[in-house]
């Protein structure tokens, strides 16, 4: 059986982040995709090809366009090697910081973002980096001639509203830097084109959500899917995973099956491939799909499977026949990239809004959803849109209805041209994340949500709009979906969330899946709510965030941030029981467990991971003046601390352990791993009511020049209320050179200053403790006993 270090199960915006940075790394990677490749110049166009330009291996149908039909929503999402990003409309923006929602819903339930947008940013930086993002052009020809952008800049002035150009995955200039023009030849990013042709920037032909057929779109086979096999990755299409499963011992097994369009075959043979870790990013639906099929190979996985779905907000209405004055005035839905320009309805939560926030972009002429618009003069297309309505309808009263439509609309699209609008308006936000992805009886896909505990922030969306229409001398037209409260989205999110705990979520705020160490998730399926701004740019920077997380486990060994190195609960190929490693809390007999840790040989080594924020001021030698002088600058670590030999760990006086991980001085650099690092826990001071935390950094500035960070946390006598103060605050001192001593009389202090760890970052360390070797679960009594037993020494009360 083959075996890799890593799969990836897809490629959209988390999976090509992911096969680029490990294969980036050195990993072996495989990334198993079941759509096609799509060169520019072979996207489907003529009517024949339109009509077979869906995704459906039952029907035959190997195409793009993946179309679900579920009660409250239909959905449409991407079949092929670069995902979503094939069919998107290119806008690239972060999520609004004050949306990183910690709220209860309205049924029930509760949508909790274990991440904040400091956490994101530098990973948002990282994927804009790739990716190159840039605004439209508006002020310069021939850009300047796209009057859909200036009918939007014109409304949302008269509204008072606030309007953008956002960043567009798209080359409007051969290379950065360069003037923009049409249709001129694209300078190589320097690790080639996984296509092999030639690609030409942007000649405004508003094709985005169709394929673009001459490669303008930077989309993710033409840059993270391109790196990632000039690093290594080796890159299969039409090959469909089926079936997941862990291996004893640690690793997974991936099933899958080979598509050969064009080639009838009864029952496909089933291939396997072994991996160290698996990264699932298959899309919502895939992923979460894949998880539901495949949970009686998961015991303990997370009862959140299947919650927190949700559109994103998505919202399609249209202005039809605008005037001005007495003449049509022309909005030319064609004329520029499917979207140009964005509008902003602020949310509550920053202070000035009515309500949830959404975002309004103009829409081009996207053909997947040309279908919902009457061609009423078009006989032919009216008796297949009857037969398609009517094979629905008769749909419902089935026990097992076909949740996968695309053969259907397939049809309906049929040989003809549909007649298009004068100009769709796309809406999306913050809607209400209560959905519930399920399998049916027949193992399908099923999904349960609906429009009612959204409702204000459709209201809200449409009455945006129908004043946008207003100025615009339009007709506003809703989608005739909305008067059967359906929605269609483009941005499903959920099945899978995030979350601080397993109560919480199905993975950590990595992406780990909690309970099994190297399985990932990095796709919208792991988002906790809906984003609110189109969410490819955060689903992104989640993945990226995610790989540095998974290599840095890979460096160490071990499974990530809240496993081991086998999975918790988890059984083999062939039902073998798993190693003895534990994670987090332990339960049952504390005796036995000892009585074990003694018996058996070998060390037994035990880590956890923790993260603390704060501030220093460079010139500062008292750490409290430090934290808040004004001229105070973010700084940041994350650590994991390791014993490598708990029995001693817990012997020896000064408790000493190794730290690694990274040290960001926001402002002085990028971020700057640790060299070397010595972390003691409860290090006595000759004073029974005393003890000391202490950390010993070493690392080098963004200039190259050594620095040691030392920090102190002091553990004093005092009432218990004193015991989360004292353990979470960290006083630091920022030393030139790299100093063995603190007491070094030559040492030169450079700034000085005080981290916290936050409630939230606190909760995810409880999730990080984990042991290797014959005697987990002792090890943990024992460094849970030690560590009591110390905070009762100095809190508890004098009983002398």
């Amino acid at each position: 059986m083959e075996q890799v270090d890593a799969v990836v199960v897809g490629s959209g915006f988390g999976g090509s982040v992911a096969a680029y940075r490990l294969a980036e790394a050195g990993q072996s990677v495989v990334l198993l995709e079941r759509g096609q490749p799509y060169p520019p110049g072979s996207f489907p166009r003529s009517p024949a090809e339109m009509g077979r330009a869906f995704w459906d291996p039952a029907a035959n149908l190997y195409g793009m366009y993946d179309v679900w039909s579920f009660k409250g929503c239909d959905s449409v999402v991407s079949s092929g090697l670069g995902g979503g990003s094939l069919i998107y409309a290119n806008v690239l923006l972060r999520k609004d910081e004050r949306w990183f929602v910690h709220e209860e819903l309205p049924g029930g339930g509760h949508s909790y973002w274990p991440i904040t947008r400091e956490d994101l940013d530098p990973h948002y930086d990282a994927v804009e980096k790739m990716i190159d993002p840039t605004p439209y052009p508006l002020d310069r020809a021939p850009y300047d001639d796209t009057p859909k952008a200036h009918a939007m800049q014109d409304a949302a002035a008269e509204l008072g509203l606030d309007y953008s150009l956002p960043p567009l995955a798209i080359a409007f200039a051969p290379e950065r830097g360069a003037a923009p023009g049409l249709s001129l030849p694209i300078v190589d990013a320097g690790y080639g084109n996984v296509h092999g042709v030639r690609r030409r920037t942007c000649k405004l032909c508003g094709e985005c959500y169709i394929g673009c057929n001459d490669g303008s779109k930077n989309s993710l086979d033409h840059t993270y899917l391109s790196a990632a096999a000039h690093q290594g990755a080796d890159l299969r299409t039409l090959h469909d995973v089926h079936a997941i499963r862990p291996l004893h011992g640690g690793g997974y097994e991936v099933d899958y099956v080979r598509h050969e369009p064009g080639v009838k075959i009864k029952k496909p043979y089933i291939h396997t491939i072994a991996c160290k870790r698996l990264v699932l990013a298959a899309g919502t639906y895939g992923t979460t799909h894949l998880l539901l099929k495949s949970r009686k190979h998961f015991p303990g996985l997370s009862d959140a499977l299947g919650t927190r779905f949700c559109g994103n907000g998505d919202l399609l209405t249209f202005l039809l026949k605008a005037k001005d004055r007495n003449r049509v005035r022309p909005l030319d839905g064609s004329r520029g990239p499917t979207i140009t320009s964005a509008i902003r309805l602020a949310d509550s939560l920053d202070g000035s809004g009515d309500g949830r926030g959404a975002y309004i972009q103009d829409g081009g002429y996207p053909g997947f959803v040309d279908w919902m618009i009457p061609a009423l003069d078009m006989s032919e297309q009216i008796e297949r849109a009857v037969k398609f309505l009517w094979g629905q309808f008769t749909n419902f009263f089935k026990d097992a209805p076909d949740t996968n439509m695309s053969a259907e609309v397939a049809e309906l699209i049929g040989d003809g041209a549909l007649s298009v609008s004068s100009l769709p308006l796309l809406g999306m936000g913050r809607d209400t994340a209560d959905g519930v992805l399920s399998l049916n009886r027949g193992g399908r896909l099923s999904a349960e949500w609906s429009t009612k505990s959204s409702v204000d922030l459709f209201d809200r969306m449409r009455r945006t709009m129908q004043g946008l229409a207003d100025v615009l001398g339009a007709d506003y037209a809703d989608n005739p979906m909305w008067f059967r409260k359906r929605i269609i989205t483009v941005h499903p999110l959920g099945g899978s969330p995030m979350g601080h705990h397993p109560g919480e979520g199905v993975c950590d705020a990595f992406g780990e899946v909690f309970g099994f160490p190297g399985l990932y998730i990095a796709d919208g399926a792991a988002m906790p709510g809906p984003v609110g701004p189109n969410p490819s740019l955060t689903i992104a920077a989640m993945a990226d965030r995610m790989s540095t997380r998974l290599l840095e486990s890979a460096d160490r060994g071990t499974g990530g941030s809240s496993t081991g190195a086998g999975p918790v609960g988890g059984t083999g190929s062939q039902d073998e029981p798993v190693s003895d490693t534990t994670y987090g809390r332990w339960t049952g007999d504390d005796e036995a467990m000892e009585n074990t840790m003694v018996s058996q040989s070998g060390r037994t080594s035990l880590s956890f991971t923790e993260e603390m924020k704060g501030f220093v001021t460079y010139g500062a030698t008292d750490p409290r003046a430090g934290e808040l002088s004004d001229k105070r600058e973010r700084l940041s670590f994350r650590l994991t601390i390791t014993a490598e030999d708990v029995d001693r760990f817990l012997a020896e006086p000064e408790h000493t352990a190794r730290a690694e991980g990274w040290i960001e001085s926001h402002g002085r650099g990028e971020r700057r791993p640790v060299q070397d690092g010595r972390f003691n826990l409860f290090a006595p001071t000759g004073q029974d009511e005393r003890r000391l935390m202490k950390y010993r950094l070493f690392y080098m500035d963004g200039e190259g020049r050594p620095r040691t960070l030392v920090g102190e946390k002091n553990v004093l006598h005092g009432p218990p209320t004193r015991i989360w103060p004292d353990t979470s605050t960290l006083y630091v001192h920022i030393m030139e050179g790299h100093v063995p001593d603190q007491d070094d009389p030559n040492a030169k202090v450079l700034a000085a200053g005080v981290l916290h760890i936050q409630l939230t970052d606190f909760a995810r360390q409880l999730t990080t403790f984990r042991t290797t070797g014959p005697s987990g679960a002792a090890a943990l009594v024992a460094f849970g006993r030690f560590f009591a037993g110390e905070l009762w020494e100095v809190y508890g009360p004098d009983l002398g």
